[in-house]
């Protein structure tokens, strides 16, 4: 039983309760208007949507990667536009694995939001089990939230550097393995991963549209030490909150997002770059 996620059995039986908000995050990086789309043709009963562009990320600038995490003030008048308040449950979905869902479940976290869980399967086992669907947007009392940023969730540049000369975190790079290879590189200018970090392709957490077991998950990150910072980056900062939310699921509790990651890495040109195996 995880405790960060919820089966699409159990959202069905919630529906329709007055502290349950439910968050649409469908995304696709190759055409950036497309979960819009899909939200309007259809979503689930009582779903906002939220873009990861517009909503769960800052304007680009010169550093601080492709996505960079959004302004709190912004982010907080989002939720609170959406009646999310600290008491509110808060159930995220996507169609891409919990890629983007996890995300946000990584920001509500990030303000001191406990009560947010990643729906399992997503959109797709939704609509395969024959359960509703409509194309209401619904409307929500605005509320005021007052949030608690968790500051220890967070990795810097500077934290990243500093484990390279000591070695005292883990590393863990979530793309997959021809991207930290350096061997293809689809997305950013430069291929390669940072230099002592360790490969876990974050969709290795899942089996077909569901997570993995704990004791598969646990064999998976065996080589980890639950008593170490371990330091998780993916592209920007979006694909390597599935490995987050499965170590928390794990009981790892020292665990932070490089939220620039990758992308972020390489736009300072004198950063180290390693392309063989770790």
């Amino acid at each position: 039983m995880f405790k960060n996620v919820v089966s699409i059995e159990w959202l069905k039986e919630q529906l329709g309760f007055e502290d349950l908000r439910i968050i649409d995050c469908r995304f696709d990086l190759a055409n950036p208007t497309k979960g819009l789309d899909e939200y309007i043709e259809s979503h689930l009963p009582g779903s906002l949507y939220f873009n990861l562009d517009v909503d769960l990320s800052s304007e680009v600038q010169k550093h601080g990667g492709r996505h960079p995490l959004p302004e709190i003030e912004n982010f907080v008048k989002k939720i609170e536009a959406a009646g999310i308040s600290p008491s509110t449950k808060v159930v995220v979905y996507d169609n891409q694995g919990g890629g983007i869902a996890s995300r946000l479940w990584w920001l509500l976290r990030f303000i001191g939001h406990t009560r947010v869980f990643v729906l399992e399967g997503g959109y797709s086992s939704w609509v395969r089990e024959g359960y509703p669907i409509t194309k209401d947007v619904p409307i929500f009392q605005k509320v005021s939230y007052s949030p608690v940023i968790q500051h220890q969730m967070i990795a810097t540049i500077d934290d990243v550097k500093r484990n390279i000369k000591d070695q005292t975190s883990f590393l863990i790079d979530s793309r997959e393995e021809l991207r930290y290879l350096g061997i293809e590189e689809p997305i950013d200018n430069t291929a390669g991963h940072i230099p002592g970090a360790l490969n876990f392709f974050w969709k290795d957490v899942l089996e077909g549209s569901k997570y993995k077991g704990k004791n598969e998950l646990e064999a998976k990150f065996s080589s980890l030490n639950k008593e170490s910072e371990v330091i998780v980056y993916c592209g920007s900062g979006v694909t390597a909150c599935p490995n987050i939310l499965m170590l928390n699921e794990l009981d790892f509790d020292n665990v932070k997002l490089y939220a620039g990651s990758w992308s972020d890495w390489i736009s300072y040109p004198d950063n180290p770059i390693a392309k063989s195996k770790e």
